[in-house]
């Protein structure tokens, strides 16, 4: 048996399996139309027999090789320069942060002299 909260009588009332499912008498809307499919429109028609190239060259397996290789850099910075720069910046202001909050906190540990 289903069982649905009744607002009339604020308590749980014996209920068919659909009106439990669908609280204060909503239904589900169900569309006649097929939704448009969106992920497999092709970009564009090539010559071949293969069909479609979806979203071009698949870079994945290059990219899994790039950071996979084993030359003793972290992978985080791989890509050379501007992975650089965005470390070494993130870390600048971790740092500089955790120096300015150590110093407020002295700061109001402190007494005012008056």
């Amino acid at each position: 048996m289903y069982y649905k909260f009744s607002g009339f009588t604020q308590k749980l009332t014996g209920a068919w399996a659909s009106e439990a499912y669908s609280p204060q008498g909503l239904r589900p809307v169900v569309s006649t139309e097929a939704p448009p499919i969106i992920f497999a429109t092709p970009t564009k028609l090539t010559s071949s027999s293969t069909g479609y190239d979806y979203a071009g060259k698949n870079k994945v397996p290059e990219l899994q090789k790039f950071f996979q290789k084993s030359d003793g850099v972290p992978v985080h910075l791989k890509r050379g320069l501007p992975d650089q720069m965005l470390y070494r910046t993130t870390m600048a202001l971790t740092v500089g942060g955790t120096i300015y909050c150590l110093i407020a906190l002295y700061m109001a540990s402190q007494p005012k002299n008056k």
